[in-house]
């Protein structure tokens, strides 16, 4: 009991991801939370955190502990506050992930829990750059279409979106589950990049073609490319969440159904010592919001 202020060190440590973070959080200097965590690897005789440019990272040994010892911590720091009546503050939770699944999906799944008291911060990127900011420790889990290489950053599939061709049906084109590409050649595409991977992609899967037209629009958002298609701009590719309303409500129809669609599978990745009920929480409401997709 006589470490307990060095228990709470490490604990913030590792929440934080980085000394710099521990000491915004408890309102120290740097220099006093590594001495502290200096003194607990001492008293244990073993490191709880590997150091490098980016922050710290917990040992197999930092995460068992932090995994038996955060309740507890948790639960003494609200008995022995010193103003009982004021809320205890709560890191948010830092999520990440791509803007069209978090506006479409994410944001209404997690609505009622920041009601109740949640409290999350949302960055919107590329799976590549949240990643790496999930790597150090800015970011507690990403949802990411690209599957972290090696184990330093656990993922487990959440779900598969797939991806359907679509257009407006004031284009007039009839959909048939054999339709040919060249039936699409005097239409416009309308793609996600200049170089068209979401579009390339479909025709070398369901085509078996090789695409070589250059799209007439560029959007670099979903959203904005599901938008142009109900407005009859041309012809896209969409994954089928993004579109089910539009597709219920017949402004948009799948020009070509197929039992074997391009997959993309999303990832939820959480950063290494990233613990507490809150992030929890939000990966549960996460696997039970793609479950309902």
């Amino acid at each position: 009991m006589q470490d307990l202020g060095l228990w709470r060190t490490f604990l913030a440590a590792y929440r934080a991801g980085s000394v710099s973070g521990a000491a915004r959080m408890l309102g120290l200097a740097q220099s006093s939370v590594t001495a502290q965590l200096q003194s607990l690897e001492a008293t244990l005789g073993e490191p709880l955190f590997a150091r490098h440019a980016r922050g710290i990272r917990p040992t197999a040994r930092a995460d068992d502990l932090a995994a038996r010892l955060a309740g507890p911590l948790d639960a003494v720091a609200i008995a022995i506050g010193a103003d009982p009546s004021r809320p205890v503050e709560i890191a948010p939770v830092r999520l990440g992930g791509a803007a069209e699944f978090l506006a479409t999906v994410v944001m209404p799944a997690l609505a009622p829990a920041v009601a109740g008291g949640l409290r999350l911060t949302v960055t919107a990127g590329l799976a590549d750059d949240l990643l790496e900011r999930l790597g150090a420790g800015s970011l507690d889990v990403v949802l990411s279409a690209v599957r972290p290489r090696g184990r330093r950053l656990p993922a487990v599939p959440l779900f598969d979106e797939e991806f359907v061709l679509v257009a407006s049906p004031s284009l007039g084109i009839p959909a048939a589950a054999d339709l040919r590409a060249e039936a699409l050649a005097s239409h416009p595409l309308l793609a996600y990049a200049q170089d068209v991977p979401i579009l390339r992609r479909y025709w070398r899967h369901v085509f078996g073609a090789r695409l070589e037209r250059e799209p007439s629009l560029v959007v670099p958002d979903l959203r904005g490319l599901a938008a142009a298609a109900v407005a009859g701009a041309g012809v896209t590719v969409l994954p089928s969440y993004l579109i089910a309303d539009e597709r219920a409500d017949g402004r948009l129809i799948v020009l070509r159904e197929t039992e074997d669609p391009p997959i993309n599978t999303v990832y939820l990745v959480r950063r290494p010592g990233a613990v507490g009920e809150a992030v929890t929480a939000v990966e549960r409401m996460l696997r039970d919001a793609a479950r309902s997709l």
